[in-house]
């Protein structure tokens, strides 16, 4: 195991921009390696792109139809036989936001049982220095670039905390489309010693002064947040600094969320657009709070927070109004009936792969003609603790 070891401490010394490359020559060194190629997903969820030193190096190749696409999808390892050597595609994950997949090529004959292990361990060590390394240098923001982002769209990803998330109570997953011209929408989390806090938000808006006044309402709600306010104070404090700013011109829906990790109770707020849905068993029900005023329409509003429980096995699922409201070409919208049809018809998969299952779904709903707002949908399978699952 030594062999991990020096991988881990060569990868922490590594300049930012130089992990693949540390990682090619200790793999060459300790499996005999002959190929080493990293692939992280673009913000679109549909191709892998090639982290290469030189440009056009190698071709994105699809997540729904390729070797490493399968070891993205499945989060499980995908080994491929061929006359020149065995290729493994290893997926890099890091807490549970899936990054991309390390495709390794061994020699013909190479203990492949004996290998996985260790591989896992390499992906696991790159997946966290990757993180880090984003800090320092844009290749790997640019690896996930399928096309150029709009303004809006650059400042709108900076913003959020991952695609996905996972620990021993729950697992959660979101996307937003279009995912290159993003405006108003979207979603933080934020996870601390017994408590989950989830925000789903939709600015007004469109480009620019959109992407201004989500990031304003985002980082109010943030500093709130750390500042140890409660969850109504939160949303106050956001409120308070939206309308400084816009004096109500402006203003900001979300629908906030506090998560206790022990007991499934959860607190919310319910200020302005996003809505949520449950499925419990193989029913799906719309969960309705009281509507409360979005962040900066008015001076000083007032919130009150309401409470509900969620139970092991529950799946919530929040969509944005450019989800629900879409309308099909005979005029009814998505979040009529069916979007719990989409709900209940995803339920064997996992949470990351819900929200793109739901808009494409909403896609075919849609018809031919283009979106006219952002789409985000974020999923929370809820697990529970030992103590709750077993009561």
């Amino acid at each position: 195991m030594h062999e991990i070891a020096d991988v881990e401490q060569a990868l922490r010394r590594a300049a930012p921009h130089r992990l693949v490359s540390v990682v090619e020559d200790a793999l060459r060194k300790h499996c005999g390696a002959r190929r080493v190629e990293l692939r992280l997903a673009d913000y679109g969820l549909r191709t892998l792109q090639p982290v290469e030193r030189a440009p056009g190096a190698a071709p994105s190749v699809p997540i729904h139809d390729s070797p490493q696409g399968r070891a993205f999808g499945a989060q499980e390892p995908y080994v491929t036989h061929g006359p020149d050597g065995i290729l493994i595609h290893l997926p890099v994950t890091v807490r549970g936001d899936r990054l991309g997949v390390l495709t390794v090529g061994l020699p013909p004959g190479s203990d492949v049982g004996a290998a996985l292990p260790k591989l896992a361990q390499v992906c696991e060590a790159l997946g966290h220095e990757i993180l880090v390394a984003e800090r320092d240098t844009d290749l790997y923001v640019l690896a996930r670039r399928a096309t150029r982002l709009t303004l809006a769209a650059e400042m709108q990803w900076q913003l959020l905390p991952g695609r996905s998330c996972a620990r021993p109570e729950f697992a959660l997953g979101a996307h937003l489309e279009p995912a290159y011209a993003i405006f108003g929408d979207n979603y933080d989390w934020s996870v601390s010693d017994g408590r989950l806090t989830l925000t789903v938000t939709n600015g007004m808006g469109e480009g620019i002064e959109a992407a201004l006044l989500t990031n304003l309402a985002i980082n109010a709600l943030r500093n709130a947040r750390r500042a140890g306010l409660g969850l109504a104070d939160q949303a106050a404090l956001a409120d308070q600094a939206v309308y400084a700013q816009y004096r109500g011109s402006a203003f900001v829906s979300v629908l906030l969320l506090s998560f206790d990790l022990a007991t499934g109770e959860v607190e919310a707020v319910d200020a302005g657009s996003p809505r949520l849905w449950r499925l419990r068993g193989h029913s799906v029900e719309s969960v309705s709070f009281e509507a409360q005023l979005p962040l900066g329409m008015f001076e000083d509003s007032l919130y009150v927070p309401e409470r509900f429980t969620v139970r092991p096995g529950d799946r919530l699922l929040f969509g944005s109004d450019g989800v629900y409201a879409a309308v099909s070409p005979d005029g009814e919208s998505y979040g009529e009936r069916a979007l719990a049809r989409a709900l209940s018809g995803t339920r064997l998969l996992p949470p990351t792969h819900v929200p793109q299952a739901v808009l494409r779904e909403l896609a075919a709903y849609h018809g031919d003609t283009p979106l006219e707002d952002d789409a985000l949908v974020v999923c929370l399978d809820w697990h529970g603790t030992p103590s709750t699952v077993a009561v």
